[in-house]
């Protein structure tokens, strides 16, 4: 597999290498030793979810308190989805900054985000199947979102995915700037710290 970083610090594109014969396609869409190195440590896995959405539905953006935060590595099963990692890191030189890959059922990358990053994805397919590891089980008293709409966040969404369709809980989070202004967000420090332990624990 290849693994590249993406525009946001601690963030990578994985892309498999695929082996295609008359029966179908065999991958590896996850390998631990791999990523533990381009990240400095391996992952301690401790939940997989699957969401499935139909096309134009949002989901994010998403975070959780650092530490310990959650990271996520994260795939589509099924259809495709362009899903964004956003730097909400308070005082990282790209505060504010997001990047992107599509995932999809064709090349079948996957995506991995560091804790203390936010999460968001538009799913340009019905029946978009996105299957997630993540390192700590949910706690919803830490977790939180920021509004993906926000014109100051500026994520751009494909003509594919139409009218973006947002969550109740989604639609009613702050923006970026409330965020920060409420000490919501994590900051740079806290997250190298948080960061610097994993590795040393490596």
């Amino acid at each position: 597999m290849q693994i590249r970083e993406l525009e946001i610090p601690d963030s990578y594109e994985i892309t498999p290498k695929q082996f295609g014969d008359d029966r179908g396609v065999f991958l590896e869409w996850y390998r631990f030793d791999r990523l533990a190195e381009a990240v400095g440590h391996p992952l301690s896995l401790a939940q997989g979810n699957t969401s499935v959405s139909k096309r134009g539905v949002v989901r994010g953006i998403h975070f959780a308190d650092v530490p310990p935060s959650q990271a996520k590595y994260v795939t589509a099963t099924h259809g495709a989805v362009l899903d964004f990692v956003i730097d909400i890191r308070v005082g990282s030189p790209t505060f504010g900054k997001w990047d992107s890959v599509l995932l999809d059922d064709v090349d079948r990358r996957a995506i991995y985000i560091a804790e203390g990053l936010g999460h968001c994805f538009v799913a340009l397919t019905d029946d978009a199947t996105v299957s997630y590891l993540v390192t700590s089980t949910f706690n919803a008293e830490r977790e939180h979102g920021i509004d993906p709409l926000d014109p100051d966040v500026g994520l751009v969404f494909p003509d594919a995915a139409g009218e973006p369709l947002l969550s109740p809980k989604d639609t009613a989070a702050p923006s970026l700037a409330e965020a920060a202004a409420s000490g919501l967000l994590p900051t740079w420090e806290a997250a190298r710290a948080y960061y610097d332990a994993l590795n040393k624990g490596a």
